[in-house]
């Protein structure tokens, strides 16, 4: 759509001749103009990359970059998003459909490679909210399928799984939601299909109220039900539907009326596919809410008496309340990732100088202030729990020695980095495992030296009894201060036997 210059056919605009010699992307802005000046709020959306009904095998739409590559896909977003900047009513950007396994190549979640669905998403989300429009929404969707659909091969829907052991951290932090699709047909380990890549495995229909509950609260739900943990976000249940005319299973009636149950129980926000559509012969293919019907050029609609949804799509509208209800802000945890480079969130830090050229750095966006860390070194625990302010005009402090150590040995026997008085730190830079320097930012009001003081991870977790943040790098030892405390120092050894990683914090308040 965005490179095709040429002219849509009148055929396709018939209903609208107003469009008769628009390209198709002038035709999408009169759209978006036209929803957006009756109040409708838009999210783009990258559906697919060819013309084609999603989702077959090979058909060029399984991932982001299947037949185009990361640039064009980077550089369309780009566009698109900058292009509807100043339509305060285009409020998000969902990256991509459905990513899922092609022939040969399963999406992965932090793989480093090109098939690695964190990594694309967090580096494309990153340069809309930088280049295009930094109020506008990054909507991300789990993975669809990986595997092969053949029982006795390995095979899943992770969804939104993954988020539990790596979630995405933005310049901005407000600015993250997650969505899930969910239909009657499919299933956690069911690819959907009848025949060919049909397995014995359940399929949604096929649970119980309570189960689906459970499994669905597993794949997706937990992701905004789990409070104050690093993927804690909005979920938005995007895609969700089943046949509303013509002869129905059963199964797929209970589904329907269970997800809406889900829905209102867990009061997650939702769109049903789809809204518009048309009727195929007999009145097959009553999808959506509102059909044309070709037969008799009349609309058939979800009100007009023949729709059995009707009474559970009131039930789910009714329970929607006020829109202009206040939202309580939570507390935010972060997490960072230095697994495959610098991750550094800083909006302030981005615009000085490199701290610590040659390594590897991390730094909490700004606002929030570093918590918690792993003993592997490449991930670390953000937080604005408690009020520690950092002036963005005010220096940051890079340290590299123990020129800070001045009121006691806080690790006796440990190389220990500590920040200035009046400074908490907010990055940190390691070269392979070892520490090589920590960022500390100087507050704007005079810091407490008092709190649980020195936390050693070296032989295990050490970590806040209530979880606060959750588990930000599964199987490793990780420290980490209570929630009203700030880390002052990071203490390590590269004596015989260690590799320099992090080994204690010095927690003050």
């Amino acid at each position: 759509m965005i490179h095709d210059m040429a002219p849509v056919q009148d055929a396709w605009v018939a209903a609208n001749p107003q469009f008769k010699g628009l390209t198709p992307l002038q035709v999408y802005d009169a759209v978006i103009q036209a929803l957006t000046d009756k109040g409708f709020a838009v999210i783009l959306n990258n559906h697919t990359n060819k013309s084609l009904w999603c989702c077959g095998v090979n058909d060029g739409n399984e991932r982001w970059n299947e037949s185009q590559t990361d640039d064009v896909w980077q550089s369309d977003w780009l566009f698109m998003v900058s292009r509807y900047r100043n339509n305060g009513r285009v409020i998000g950007a969902d990256l991509y459909n459905e990513v899922r396994r092609d022939i040969l190549y399963d999406p992965n979640w932090n793989g480093n490679d090109t098939h690695d669905w964190w990594k694309a998403s967090q580096a494309l989300g990153n340069r809309i909210l930088l280049e295009a429009n930094p109020d506008i929404l990054i909507v991300i969707e789990g993975i669809n399928w990986t595997g092969i659909p053949v029982d006795g091969l390995p095979h899943h829907r992770p969804t939104l799984e993954p988020v539990a052991s790596l979630s995405h951290t933005f310049l901005a932090t407000n600015k993250l939601v997650y969505s899930a699709h969910f239909y009657a047909y499919t299933g956690p380990n069911h690819s959907g299909a009848t025949g060919i890549g049909e397995t014995s495995d359940l399929r949604y229909r096929d649970y119980s109220q309570a189960d689906l509950f459970e499994v669905m609260n597993f794949q997706a739900g937990y992701v905004a039900l789990d409070i104050d943990k690093h993927y804690t976000t909005p979920v938005w249940i995007s895609e969700f539907g089943v046949e509303g005319r013509g002869d129905i299973l059963a199964s797929d009636a209970t589904w329907f009326n269970n997800m809406v149950s889900y829905l209102t129980t867990y009061d997650l926000d939702f769109a049903i596919w789809p809204l518009i559509g048309y009727l195929g012969p007999n009145n097959t293919n009553g999808w959506a809410l509102l059909n044309w019907d070709p037969t008799t050029g009349g609309r058939d609609g979800l009100y007009d008496g023949n729709d059995w949804r009707v009474n559970a799509w009131n039930t789910l509208l009714d329970f929607t309340g006020d829109p202009e209800s206040p939202v309580t802000t939570p507390t935010r945890w972060q997490m960072l990732n230095l697994d495959q480079g610098d991750f550094i969130q800083s909006l302030v830090q981005m615009s000085r100088e490199d701290w610590d050229p040659g390594a590897r750095k991390g730094m909490c966006p700004d606002g929030l202030r570093m918590i918690g860390i792993s003993a592997a070194s490449t991930r670390a625990l953000c937080t604005n729990s408690a009020s520690y302010t950092w002036a963005s005009g005010n220096p940051t402090i890079t340290v590299s020695n123990e020129a800070y150590v001045t009121e006691g040995d806080w690790a006796s026997g440990y190389t220990k980095y500590q920040c200035p008085s009046n400074s908490y730190v907010v990055g940190y830079a390691i070269r392979n495992s070892e520490v090589s320097t920590v960022l500390c930012a100087q507050a704007s009001t005079t810091l407490g030296t008092d709190g649980s003081g020195t936390r050693w991870f070296d032989q295990g977790d050490n970590r806040p009894a209530d979880d606060a943040g959750g588990d930000f790098h599964y199987g490793q030892s990780k420290g980490q201060c209570e929630r009203e405390e700030y880390i002052a120092g990071i203490a390590f050894t590269t004596r015989i036997g260690d590799n320099g990683s992090p080994a204690a914090i010095l927690c003050r308040k």
